[in-house]
């Protein structure tokens, strides 16, 4: 992947050079408040740099009002692209279609929108990411156990994928039971908030599937508080750096890993070759055939 997105930036990149293309993209983040979006933004930032675009960066701070004003500033910049991370995929679709009706091209990450028109849509396979969590919880229980879900953000489409293919992996084993499925919106001090009180209204629980590992890892320290941080398998999703130390230091089951800086990349690298080239070039792999 890493080889086919350096030839990528370099074709486009020649294009640009010899059409003298300068642009201008809005990179709209559904918060900053979270590592995952840090690195996102960097890996953004990155492509931009060696593109000679400039990416100029919103911070949605988790709300979809405040989200809104970002892109309608953005349209009235007349930027040549906005890339959106959406904080709410159905309160998006606004803000999508303002920038439609400016002639303003959209591309969404991570989180897709419910409407409005998208020229790419650039993320995981989150209802694969979680039907793996789903295998993996089944494995450590051997099939039989309380499990705890905390779910995003209402309304996100990661949220709302991530816990189909939890559901789904879950479904198959009926000695497992979801006895408490509570919203913590992607938030580790609402993580912790949340747990403890699952906890107290039923301690029997066995492992916790979290949306993602800014949950998991405020989930942990509720759990740690009430002593059964060897009873509780803890999973996440995302593998940002804490969690990954959580791992490693035996505190977290695991943690589904997504590629946050390759994302950001491949934003704004698909961004520049649609404004350049006028389409999305998508590179599959050749194969060479002899007799031998």
């Amino acid at each position: 992947m890493k080889k086919l997105l350096v030839i990528t930036v370099f074709l486009v990149a020649a294009s640009a050079f010899l059409f003298g293309a300068t642009y201008r993209i809005g990179l709209s983040l559904s918060t900053l408040n979270n590592p995952f979006f840090v690195t996102l933004r960097d890996g953004a930032l990155q492509a931009a740099a060696g593109l000679g675009v400039e990416v100029i960066v919103a911070d949605g701070r988790d709300n979809p009002a405040k989200q809104l004003g970002d892109i309608e500033d953005f349209v009235q910049q007349k930027l040549d692209l906005i890339v959106i991370n959406p904080t709410d995929s159905d309160a998006i679709v606004t803000a999508v279609e303002e920038a439609n009706k400016a002639g303003i091209p959209v591309i969404t990450v991570d989180r897709g929108a419910s409407g409005g028109m998208v020229i790419a849509h650039i993320a995981s396979d989150n209802v694969a990411g979680g039907m793996m969590a789903g295998e993996y919880v089944a494995m450590l229980l051997g099939g039989k156990g309380n499990v705890v879900e905390l779910e995003g953000i209402v309304g996100t489409s990661a949220a709302r994928d991530r816990g189909e293919g939890f559901g789904a992996a879950i479904s198959k084993y009926p000695d497992i039971k979801i006895v408490a499925k509570q919203v913590a919106n992607f938030n580790r001090a609402e993580g912790l908030v949340v747990m403890e009180n699952i906890l107290q209204a039923n301690p029997n629980i066995d492992a916790v599937f979290a949306h993602n590992d800014e949950m998991a890892l405020g989930a942990i320290e509720a759990i740690k508080a009430a002593g059964l941080l060897d009873k509780i398998k803890v999973v996440g999703f995302d593998a940002i750096d804490d969690a990954v130390a959580a791992v490693n230091a035996g505190e977290m089951a695991a943690t589904v890993a997504q590629q946050p800086f390759l994302m950001g990349q491949l934003a704004v690298v698909k961004a520049f070759e649609y404004l350049t080239i006028g389409t999305i070039y998508i590179p599959v792999d050749l194969q060479l055939v002899t007799s031998k």
